[in-house]
């Protein structure tokens, strides 16, 4: 009965589902091995894996590893290792559904660095989903200054959660800056080029040999990575943006269940209270904007990975990247 249900969803529907899943299993995994492993070391070690995988599949491919623009290239996997970093942070030190609801606040971020750097506009509604999904952040942190008694969350690890979201968008919006002229597989394979090196010295100064389970544990980071972003990419190529969006927060609601089950995390009211903020500013965010016609020509992606062109109008240009 529950798969003659599931039959009746749109298939690009269940592969959002399908991939907030997974990357729900990703962080509570993260945060599994950020019990006793340091965070810098997990990332390093789930950068190792998907350059291995990245490397593959360009050879796969055929595609030449250095690409055409390695400047814009660089500062693309510059922040995005910065963004996993500090994600990876937030996960082992905030509680699981928080520091998710957090890093959701990228698309918000990723209006205002377009409407600076890409010249695409934004106009009052976009302003105000801004400043809701921030005050959202508040309502979850509950910072001493503003609500006049102890801090819900840590100040500094919220300020480095939302530091991930804003470096995740300058990802996004380089991503989009670059567009057509670069590989897809080539974008993606200079995120981890950039974060092994860089992740490498700080991942060697408190490294910490991980045991049998926690091996399986990082493989296991790795593994559900990949399979989401399997997931969501193609759950991109066949729902409109707003749509697809709105079934990836779903992962929102798979990390306050697994961090119930796991670790004992229950959000209060203020907390759930500030993740509906978010959650309704950002869609609404997503699903009034649409991108000039020379910004959408521009980011639109070369070939997805059939090989075939993909259709501008039913793409998100919010790239969701773990």
């Amino acid at each position: 009965m529950i798969r003659s249900s599931l039959g009746t969803i749109p298939p690009g529907l269940r592969y959002m589902a399908y991939g907030a899943f997974w990357f729900s299993l990703m962080s509570l995994l993260v945060k599994l091995a950020g019990e006793r492993l340091p965070s810098m070391e997990i990332v390093f070690v789930r950068a190792v894996i998907t350059l291995a995988l990245s490397v593959a599949l360009l050879r796969h491919a055929r595609v030449p590893l250095r690409g055409n623009h390695r400047g814009p290239l660089l500062l693309r996997g510059l922040l995005g290792a910065l963004a996993l970093a500090a994600f990876y942070y937030a996960l082992v030190h905030l509680p699981l559904a928080e520091a998710t609801v957090i890093q959701y606040t990228n698309p918000v971020f990723t209006a205002v660095l377009a409407g600076l750097f890409l010249g695409e506009r934004l106009g009052w509604r976009q302003s105000i989903c801004v400043a809701a999904s921030l005050s959202g952040v508040l309502l979850i942190a509950r910072p001493t200054a503003l609500f006049g008694e102890a801090a819900a969350l840590p100040p500094l690890h919220v300020l480095i959660a939302l530091a991930g979201a804003l470096f995740s968008a300058g990802a996004y919006v380089t991503v989009r800056a670059i567009g057509s002229r670069e590989h897809p597989l080539v974008v993606v394979f200079y995120f981890p080029l950039v974060t092994v090196p860089l992740t490498l010295p700080f991942a060697l100064a408190g490294w910490t040999w991980p045991t049998h389970s926690e091996w399986a544990i990082l493989l296991g980071i790795g593994v559900t990575t990949q399979i989401g972003q399997v997931y969501f990419t193609r759950g991109l190529q066949l729902e409109p943006a707003g749509r697809a969006t709105a079934v990836a927060y779903l992962q929102i609601v798979f990390a306050g269940v697994l961090g119930a089950l796991v670790f004992g995390d229950r959000p209060d009211a203020w907390s759930l209270t500030g993740a509906a903020v978010i959650v309704v500013s950002t869609l609404a965010l997503v699903r009034g904007r649409r991108p000039p016609p020379a910004a959408a020509a521009r980011s639109a992606p070369a070939m997805d990975h059939r090989g075939a062109t993909p259709d501008p109008e039913r793409n998100s240009d919010v790239i969701v990247q773990r």
